[in-house]
């Protein structure tokens, strides 16, 4: 597997990052929505045209910003203890992974020890999840914080933990329901205009006409339930465009490729694919080339093969978060949390972070700024 390009970070950083990520698994102790009009969202866009033109380099460039410095906010104490829980160990949260370690070197450098577990179950599991936050409640955190598996089951659990007088945050790709207790949320607050976006590309490429299939992720995930109904709404504006299958993948590539290959079975004049995760897009690739179908993809994220694809012309464009800065800014906030802040001056209730639609020509300058790769 590639691993991404840690810019400055240093080498001990790096190995630090590795002996996480390889622990990550350890337990601890039905009606058509509106299209939604949110235009204080964090997507960047441009069109094919403007990204092949010579202009698009600083764009795609900043797409993930390695340039981090700790605010102004002096910690009241020198010793933090946290603990964070994700939907699944997977590349993308070893992305995010490496912006905790950079906020952690800092503060270190200020003479403030943060530590912290980053736990995940190798499929995604809201009961898993649910187990994990109430063991977490057991041990002596200042702050627990969970990127949710299941808005629907994990939401009660964070307002129960709350009540309990438990400091919770959500943070990473998915935050919870409306209304929960929790104190902040550090991540995509866009993933239904992500899905929209990517689905008008692939509409405006087919023509506003065809066949397309959907593939979602984990059922009940909000980041990808969010992106599948904003591909939905979009596809429903158009009255030559049908969605003929919507397959739910569970973060696996290889299942992604197996239901691509049934969908296209199934469908042998597939006309397109949406992808709503970081697998999918690699199994619907595979199984693209492999029946050599002229079936065009969108997706999510930075995943190394999915950016091979999209140099070879294989995938259309990809939705690239920012998750460096959502790592980063993920452990700033706990600290102002764990002294007792509540949102306001010193942090938003929701930290906003960019996705960034990539297409063709932009993968090289990609794959250089994350893996160090010159296609």
């Amino acid at each position: 597997m590639k691993c991404l390009n840690r810019g400055r970070l240093s080498a001990a950083v790096l190995a630090a990052v590795f002996t996480l990520t390889a622990c990550s698994s350890s337990s601890p102790s039905s009606g058509k929505d509106e299209i939604q009009d949110s235009p204080d969202t964090a997507v960047e866009t441009v069109s094919e045209e403007q990204s092949s033109s010579g202009g698009g380099d600083d764009y795609v460039s900043s797409a993930v910003d390695f340039d981090h410095e700790l605010d102004g906010y002096m910690p009241l104490k020198d010793n933090y203890n946290f603990y964070f829980t994700y939907k699944i160990v997977h590349p993308w949260w070893d992305a995010v992974a490496l912006g905790m370690e950079e906020a952690q070197r800092q503060y270190l450098d200020r003479g403030i020890k943060i530590t912290y577990e980053y736990m995940a179950p190798k499929e995604a599991s809201a009961e898993d999840q649910t187990e994990r936050l109430h063991k977490a409640e057991e041990g002596k955190y200042d702050v627990i914080g969970v990127d949710v598996a299941d808005e629907d089951i994990i939401s009660p659990v964070l307002d129960e933990m709350v009540e309990n007088g438990t400091k919770v945050m959500t943070f990473s790709s998915s935050d919870a329901k409306e209304g929960c207790k929790r104190i902040a949320y550090v991540g995509n607050t866009h993933n239904y205009e992500d899905g929209a976006d990517l689905t008008e590309a692939l509409c405006e490429k087919l023509g506003y006409k065809g066949k397309v299939a959907i593939l979602v992720g984990s059922v009940g995930a909000p980041c990808h339930e969010d992106r599948a109904r904003g591909a939905k709404d979009t596809i429903a504006k158009y009255p030559d465009m049908e969605i003929v299958a919507t397959e739910y993948d569970n973060d696996s590539i290889d299942l992604a490729y197996n239901l691509t290959m049934k969908i296209l079975v199934g469908n042998p004049d597939l006309d397109g694919i949406i992808c709503c995760n970081m697998s999918n897009p690699v199994g619907a690739a595979r199984a693209i080339t492999e029946v050599k179908s002229d079936a065009v993809i969108v997706g999510m994220d930075h995943d190394y093969e999915a950016l091979r694809y999209l140099h070879d012309g294989v995938i259309y464009c990809l939705g690239v978060q920012d998750c460096y800065s959502i790592g980063f800014d993920t452990i700033q906030i706990a600290v102002k949390i764990a002294d007792g802040n509540q949102p306001g001056e010193l942090f938003p209730e929701k930290t906003d972070e960019t996705t960034t639609v990539i297409y063709q020509k932009d993968a090289a300058i990609m794959l250089e700024l994350l893996y160090g790769e010159t296609p």
